[in-house]
């Protein structure tokens, strides 16, 4: 057996927690052969929900979990880390303004890159889930900068994992058949799930998804809302945020960076480098191939309608935004 990867999950008393530390635990995300160290960091008042955690973990006697951490101590919690997977942020509470929501996550995010920076391995890969997820993933990077910055990433999979069941649900075909749709921008309302240039297999044939829908209104409309409003309408169903589906798409997300996609496109919020005239230095969701060296590359060359350019720019600028508006707390 090899060495345990050690993967920090924050936010560990959760329910998007509790869906995802089984999978991982289980050798779904770096593989059947790979043993797991798990640290689990939550606040001081979660640690007896926590404990709990870790006694369902041990009950379930899972051949490749090394052990298990619980802490609330963040120095503790990144030391010698190979994965950060940054689930736990500040929630949106009812009343709370937009720049409140910043605020109050520029502290933890603040605190959490100190930490890493001083604590993690510098090949650490990080992903940010706690939303606005984005801008979380910015502000962490500015407080580690002996990570590169290629490291830090941010979760849309879960969008695109929304926007490929949506293409599949209105042909009628499996979710494997469906490659290539695209989320452009910020985890929020304002992201642009892209079908341009998606293809389906249907009956035997590879073609492009739009000319399988046949429904151009559908494509520009019903589609993009539905994708851009879905955490939402599962909030109303459930009374509580997506779990499941965001646990299963952060083990996509990693499992990808870890051995990479193939011929795949896939969508992660990355630091931009000026790619389809996106400003350098935003996180930005982009479609991107990975190599097995776990280098992540935007896909190149692709054409952007006058539509698509639009959607991306105003995501862009929601981005921009955002990312003022939580520096200026930074400098206050």
């Amino acid at each position: 057996m090899s060495e345990p990867v050690k993967v920090l999950v924050t936010g560990a008393a959760g329910q998007i927690a509790y869906s995802l530390l089984y999978s991982i635990a289980k050798g779904d995300v770096f593989g059947e052969k790979q043993p797991i160290s798990l640290v689990l960091l939550d606040i001081e008042p979660m640690m007896a929900v926590l404990d709990g955690v870790v006694m369902e973990l041990q009950d379930c006697a899972l051949p490749l979990l090394a052990d298990v951490i619980p802490t609330a101590d963040e120095s503790a919690a990144f030391k010698d880390i190979d994965v950060a997977l940054l689930v736990g942020a500040q929630p949106r509470r009812q009343g709370m303004e937009r720049k409140d929501l910043l605020k109050a996550n520029v502290k933890i995010f603040k605190s959490q890159g100190a930490a890493l920076d001083a604590h993690a391995k510098k090949t650490v890969k990080v992903v940010v889930v706690g939303n606005p997820a984005n801008t979380n993933a910015l502000v962490i990077a500015q407080f580690a900068p002996s990570i590169p910055k290629e490291n830090f990433s941010c979760l849309t999979r879960l969008d695109q994992n929304r926007a490929q069941a949506q293409v599949a649900s209105r042909l009628g075909i499996s979710n494997e058949n469906v490659q290539r749709t695209i989320i452009w921008g910020n985890h929020s309302s304002t992201q642009f799930p892209d079908l341009a240039h998606a293809v389906v297999h249907v009956n035997g044939k590879l073609m492009p998804a739009q000319e399988a829908i046949k429904d151009d209104d559908w494509v520009k409309n019903d589609f993009i809302k539905t994708v851009q409003t879905r955490g939402g309408a599962v909030i109303q169903a459930r009374k509580l945020s997506s779990a499941m589906s965001a646990a299963k798409a952060i083990c996509d997300h990693v499992r990808d960076w870890w051995f990479g996609t193939g011929e795949r496109w896939v969508s992660m919020g990355i630091i931009s480098k000026g790619d389809y005239g996106i400003k350098e230095g935003l996180m930005y969701s982009f479609p991107v191939q990975i190599s097995t060296d776990r280098v992540v590359k935007v896909v190149p060359g692709l054409t952007i309608s006058n539509f698509a350019r639009e959607k991306m720019d105003a995501t862009q600028a929601e981005l921009i935004e955002e990312k003022d508006c939580a520096f200026s707390f930074l400098e206050a």
